[in-house]
């Protein structure tokens, strides 16, 4: 290939068995200080796919995620939170991993090298043309997620992705791609590291704002989020005060009875 797989350069230190604990932490950690910075220089991309999934999302449309090994992982994890954090459905964002579930907690031998599985997930979701499908690939060459993308522009559904190789055939192929040139890891080839992290920064960008321009937050605060236990009861309490002025027995009362921090508030604004 012509293109330059950046994460599977040799990596800038050497002899790293041959380190003491504090200087194999120091160095991790200024690798990793670079990597917000190169999340930086892809911002105006960032931007341009949030407004095309935004816009797939206020048509009744769902955003995919679809990725393998740890870039899947990612975004399975994404996807996951939307629901009990912005108080969304699950099928609203929906992460895709090779080799399935199971995948997500072991790693599953050659799932990543089917070409054509990832059409066939993504089909059983029924996909279509009111979707956005986002691939996710460090190295930009996984065969399962480069595949799905192509079946996606074949069939007219908008596709993104996001990866860490400039010109990757994932780049190439994606109609609005993502790239941050996060360099050489720290470990030889280990994309779980800086490129994982970029990836998890990029994805909160993307489903945070999305949810934002949704109507999913007031102010700052996650008014549509999930009461799923003691602590995100009493979060939703205290948003509750903040928003009404009122006693913290009535604003407990008030989100005990309408079960949703938005609903207790509009109900004493009407």
């Amino acid at each position: 290939m012509s293109f330059i797989k950046t994460t599977e350069q040799n990596s800038n230190y050497n002899h790293l068995e041959t380190m003491a604990i504090s200087e194999i932490v120091a160095n991790i950690n200024s690798e990793d200080k670079t990597v917000p910075l190169a999340v930086e220089k892809a911002i105006p991309e960032i931007e341009t796919l949030i407004q095309r999934t935004v816009a797939k999302l206020q048509n009744g449309g769902r955003l995919f995620y679809i990725g393998a090994g740890t870039s899947g992982r990612l975004g399975v994890l994404d996807a996951s939170e939307c629901p009990p954090t912005f108080g969304v459905p699950h099928e609203l964002v929906i992460g895709l991993i090779a080799g399935g579930d199971k995948a997500i907690r072991k790693a599953v031998e050659n799932a990543e090298d089917s070409i054509n599985q990832g059409w066939l997930d993504l089909k059983s979701f029924n996909i279509s043309s009111n979707d956005f499908v986002i691939g996710i690939a460090a190295s930009g060459t996984t065969p399962y997620v480069i595949g799905a993308i192509q079946k996606c522009n074949k069939n007219n559904i908008e596709t993104g992705c996001i990866t860490c190789n400039l010109g990757s055939p994932l780049a190439s192929t994606a109609t609005y791609p993502i790239v941050v040139k996060v360099g050489p890891e720290f470990v030889t080839g280990s994309s779980r590291m800086k490129a994982g992290t970029a990836q998890k920064l990029v994805l909160n960008m993307i489903s945070t704002t999305t949810m934002i321009q949704l109507g999913k937050v007031k102010g700052n605060k996650m008014v549509d989020m999930k009461l799923s236990n003691n602590k995100l009861i009493d979060r939703g309490t205290k948003m509750i005060i903040s928003e009404l002025n009122i006693s913290e027995t009535e604003a407990h009362k008030l989100l005990l009875k309408y079960k949703n921090v938005r609903a207790a508030i509009n109900s004493k604004s009407k």
